[in-house]
Formats: structure tokens, sequence, C-alpha cells
């Protein structure tokens, strides 16, 4: 089969088409016939090499952690799944990753692609919003009735976010650009704070979640921001200064997300009712060229929703 893949730590033109042996399933795991998967920023710092300690892979890595498809091949003691299943996922963490035609997933990772969303679509989901779930409901407990603040709400993971707060009961702020204001609004956001002219520390107060997908200044200045003795700081990025978490008598923790059938099949439930929307806004082709072009995109940061690639 065809697969993208990488035989060295560097840039973009790192990443190469080649061809690689078919995947055959162990007894609780199906092969998908990829339609679909997307581009996160894991994939362009696995590719430059920020992740080799964590994951001491030999070469070729195959990047990509997000699935689309329909199953090909179902392993012996598989239940409940049945070949020409549409399906999604977020795969384990291999270095047999989603850039290829066919793609080993463990049958507890799946999930079932709603019948009124695509396969582009499914794919734009499951580790941008596994990684949204876990932050705001598993690790910052959000309520109904709260204020959370997320930051870079036109984001794959904080377009996401600001739907599940939403949903959830949550007052959502957020800060993006102000010509991604009224895209914001329309998912749910109750504010939406321009980055560029306005510092969200000199307005907000009291807020009792900030979901950190920034890190560096911006979560260092959103401790300001927090209620004492009950505000919580969830980051996606580096680990929060405990100093600071002191100081202003709140939680502030950084967290790494887990593979989660049970959980996407939840998001899966919310897409299919209509309360949640997935949000693709760039499709590349598979190819060389096409994932070379979607990880330029990805490093630059102006991204708005998931960057998706197609292989139909």
């Amino acid at each position: 089969m065809k697969a993208v893949v990488i035989d060295h730590y560097g840039g973009k033109e790192e990443l190469h088409e080649t061809e690689v042996p078919d995947p055959v399933p162990g007894a609780h795991q199906v092969v998908v016939k990829m339609s679909a998967t997307s581009i996160n920023p894991i994939d362009w710092k696995l590719r430059e090499g920020y992740l080799k300690e964590m994951f001491d892979w030999e070469f070729p890595i195959i990047p990509g952690w997000d699935a689309a498809g329909v199953i090909s091949k179902v392993g012996e003691e598989v239940t409940g799944w049945k070949k020409g299943d549409r399906v999604f996922a977020r795969p384990a963490t291999t270095r047999h990753g989603s850039y290829a035609e066919y793609m080993l997933i463990d049958d507890h990772l799946l999930a079932p692609i709603p019948d009124n969303i695509s396969f582009a679509e499914a794919a734009s989901v499951p580790l941008a919003g596994l990684t949204a779930w876990q932050a705001l409901f598993d690790h910052a407990n959000l309520k109904a009735g709260e204020k959370v603040l997320i930051h870079a709400g036109a984001g794959g993971v904080g377009s996401l976010a600001v739907q599940f707060a939403k949903v959830r009961g949550a007052y959502v702020y957020t800060t993006a650009s102000a010509n991604n204001a009224d895209f914001l609004k329309s998912l749910g956001a109750d504010e939406v704070i321009d980055y560029h002219t306005t510092n969200f520390a000199n307005v907000l107060s009291d807020i009792d979640v900030v979901f950190d997908t920034m890190g560096g200044d911006i979560q260092r200045d959103s401790f300001k921001v927090l209620k004492k003795g009950s505000g919580r700081l969830v980051s996606i990025l580096n680990a929060p200064d405990q100093a600071l978490a002191e100081k202003y008598k709140v939680q502030a923790e950084s967290i790494w997300l887990r593979e989660n059938g049970r959980q996407l099949k939840e998001i899966a439930d919310l897409l299919a009712s209509g309360k949640v929307k997935a949000i693709v806004g760039s499709r590349f082709p598979f190819s060389e060229k096409g994932i070379r072009d979607a990880h330029a995109l990805s490093e630059s940061h102006h991204a708005r929703g998931k960057i998706v690639i197609t292989f139909e």
C-alpha cells in the first residue's frame, strides 16, 4: 500500500511517498481502508524530532493519528464490528500512523461515523475532540453555569472545545482574531476577545476554567484571570508554573491525550444530534505534495478548523 513516511527527522521535505506492507489484523483489531485523515500539530512536531525522546521509534515512521474510513478486514475475536462499517478513531500511538491507504486499529478505539457526517468531517474530530473533551471534563471538571476561557477558539481543538463547553452549559469566552468572531459565535461562544487589540488579562476575572492551547506568556497571564481558591487551568502544552498556581491559589496541570473509543462515541452522538459540528477548514489530497502543503499550513498557526487529508 502507499504511505507517506519519514526516514529522518527534519523539515517537511522529509515527508515522502513510498510502498509499505499491508497491515494484518490481530485478534482484536480491524483494518480500515482510509477515506480521510487530518493534520495535528503533533504530526509536524514528531517530524521535526521534538518527540524522539518520548517515542524512540525505528524509521520509517508513518505519522498521523486521525482515521476515518471503512473496515476492510476484521480480526478473529472482534465482535460488534464488521467489514463495510463506517468508522473513525484516534488510533493507538505507534509508528504506523494514518498517512497510509490502510490502517490497523484496535477494536475498542473505534466509533461509528454518524450518517449525517462525511468521512472528511469525521477525520477532523478524534484527536482534537478527545483532547478538548478530556481537558474540559476529565481534568477541569467543567460544570454548567461556570465561566470558561478557551484560547485560540478558531483552531481545530478550540472550535470543538467551544462547542463542548456550550453544550455542557458553561459561559464561554474565547480568544481569536476579529475576523473569526462571527464564526465562533455561531459555534456558541458568548464573548470573543480579539487578541490583536485586547489583552484578555485586562478584561476578564473570576474565570472558573482556562483551557490553554498556546503556552508561554499566554499561559502565564491566564493565572491572573482565574477565580482564586477554585480556578482550574488545563494546558495541552508546557507544564504550568506551580509557583504561580500557588501564588494565585488555583489548580494547574498539563495533560496528554488518552485514546478512548467510548468518549469518541459520546462525541459521535453529539455530532449525530447536530449539537456539535465538525469544522473542516482546509482539504488536501493524499499525496506527498498534499501532506507537505498541509504541514506548512498547520505550522503557520493560521488554520481555521481542521486540516483534512482525503484519499478519494
